[in-house]
């Protein structure tokens, strides 16, 4: 995408940190809704929970940035737009159903899965095999998904949410790749971002029907001042604006680079889930209480930051041109 002469990196590196800190709190806002509204009517499906909450979300954001800058977009715009809400809409709706399941420090860990994919795609790209460093370090995050995960080695299975969350992992990859595709250099960001949430909800909004009972669904949505504040929450700050500056300022940065950018949302999330479940289950009506820093989150997010750090650190190697 396009980028202004003030856009330094340093300042795109801030805007990610903030983009994920805004993710961050997503995850026990999300929580917090989906068990707000299975308090109100357990017979609920989390599938409808998850879709139609992401509906609103995007429905609400496309608005507010349509409103601010309202343009006509290009046809590459449109295919971007259209490619990041398959893959991030997919995986958020695997993401926020996993939340139902599993715990929100684990669900934001275990998201940085996509941090293995990427070191793989760029292999095959060069066609060349990865480096001892890079295979350390997926090596390393594969044990640190494997603890978070608690997988069992006498099954060989995992539970659902993580199972869902590690497969929302997998589209977040293809998103962050769509966005450091060259082909897409010249789109504006705040066009590519009204696209995105459009097609997002279009493409939610059919699994919502599918999945809700009724139509009194639906009004379980609003029904409640509760559910409205978290998602305004959710559609203002954690999607309009995070979005639009992950949309914005990604392409400053290579996808490797991006990605342990990205790496600090899950330690956002932990820092989020030691005191907001109290106060969100408080205002939700829910018994939501905070999380402790259990063994498998301290070992398992260790060994996963470590080696996003370790994967970004300089190489001996002279850094060629950015690879598009």
């Amino acid at each position: 995408m396009r980028t202004k002469a003030s856009s330094s990196r340093p300042i795109a590196l801030l805007a990610l940190v903030t983009t994920c800190s805004l993710w961050g709190l997503s995850f026990p806002l999300m929580k917090a809704l989906g068990q707000h509204l299975h308090a109100r009517d357990a017979g609920v499906s989390s599938w409808f929970v998850a879709s139609a909450s992401l509906v609103v979300r995007f429905g609400l954001g496309a608005l507010i940035l349509l409103a601010m800058r309202p343009a006509l977009p290009t046809r590459a715009e449109r295919a971007q737009g259209f490619g990041l809400a398959v893959s991030s809409g997919i995986g958020m709706l695997f993401q926020m159903d996993g939340l139902s399941y599993t715990s929100a420090s684990t669900s934001a860990f275990l998201t940085q899965g996509y941090v293995v994919i990427l070191p793989i795609v760029a292999a095959i790209g060069s066609r060349a095999w990865p480096s001892a460093r890079i295979a350390l370090c997926v090596l390393t995050i594969c044990v640190g998904l494997g603890v978070l995960s608690r997988f069992d080695l006498a099954t060989l299975g995992l539970g659902r949410g993580e199972t869902e969350t590690l497969l929302a992992a997998c589209c977040f990859a293809v998103q962050i790749l769509i966005l450091d595709s060259a082909r897409f250099r010249e789109n504006r960001a705040s066009v590519v971002s009204v696209v995105m949430f459009v097609c997002l909800a279009g493409v939610l909004a059919p699994i919502a029907f599918v999945n809700a009972r009724t139509l009194a669904d639906f009004r379980l949505l609003v029904a409640s001042s509760q559910s409205l504040w978290l998602l305004l929450a959710l559609s203002i700050p954690c999607t309009a604006v995070a979005f639009a500056l992950m949309n914005r300022y990604q392409p400053a940065l290579t996808a490797s680079e991006a990605g342990i950018v990205y790496g600090a949302e899950p330690v956002f999330t932990s820092l989020y889930a030691l005191f907001l479940p109290s106060l969100l289950g408080r205002f939700a009506q829910v018994p939501y209480v905070n999380e402790a820093p259990t063994q498998p989150l301290l070992v398992g997010g260790t060994l996963v930051v470590a080696a996003n750090v370790i994967l970004q650190l300089p190489s001996r190697e002279k850094l060629g041109p950015r690879a598009g």
